[in-house]
């Protein structure tokens, strides 16, 4: 496959088939992920990835504490926060798009949570991977984790696996670290849901937008 073609076939996927990938596939993807480039060649990320009976144990545990009341505690600054113009009316259309085409009016107060906490079920991905930093590190650090996850997703298109990435999956770590014993002073700063795609699920036909190249890129010569 040309990376071309895999960077316009990758899209966020979030109806999936319960097979899980084989450990040596999933081992072969992950060992040519490591190849990814950072600044200076630090390779600030850890990547926990929980499938099986662990999964299914941590999907109950998060769920019990969202629905607890219990507040998320997110170990860096949320995406959405600060989101001001041009980038909140982004945000807004992707929530729209992805309610419209799953038929949920505004006022559906509790569809809308129910669609919502499938985040934390890993939209039924038989995998969902844990992405870890540093807290002492910043920006330059979380560029070289969205290029290590930018090339973790295009492999698993060109192995013929889905995939969403979520900021969500950041925003409950307790349950995570009494699962799996992250690297001292890491904080997870993303997930990854992953594996085989269940083709002609509703959920699945969310298609959102890209802004036109004449917005977000400037030529000079």
């Amino acid at each position: 496959m040309r990376v071309a073609d895999a960077v316009k076939a990758r899209r966020s996927i979030r109806g999936f088939k319960p097979d899980s990938v084989p450990e040596e596939t999933l081992r072969e993807i992950l060992d040519i992920a490591r190849h990814a480039p950072s600044n200076c060649n630090t390779q600030p990320w850890h990547v926990t990835v929980v499938s099986g009976d662990a999964r299914k144990k941590l999907e109950d545990a998060i769920v019990t504490e969202i629905l607890s009341g219990k507040a998320p505690s997110p170990a860096f600054k949320p995406g959405d926060a600060g989101l001001q113009g041009v980038y909140k009316e982004r945000q807004y259309d992707c929530a729209m798009t992805y309610y419209g085409t799953m038929g949920i009016e505004r006022h559906e107060k509790d569809k809308r949570q129910a669609l919502m906490l499938k985040n934390w079920q890993f939209f039924g991905a038989p995998h969902v991977a844990f992405i870890s930093m540093p807290t002492d590190m910043g920006p330059v650090n979380a560029v070289d984790i969205g290029i290590y996850l930018q090339t973790l997703m295009l492999l698993l298109v060109d192995y013929g696996l889905a995939s969403i990435p979520q900021g969500a999956l950041a925003f409950y770590p307790d349950p995570v670290m009494e699962l799996a014993k992250l690297p001292d002073g890491h904080g997870i700063i993303c997930g990854l849901s992953f594996g085989y795609e269940a083709e002609g699920e509703q959920i699945n036909k969310v298609i959102m937008d890209r802004a036109p190249l004449e917005d977000t890129v400037t030529l000079i010569s």
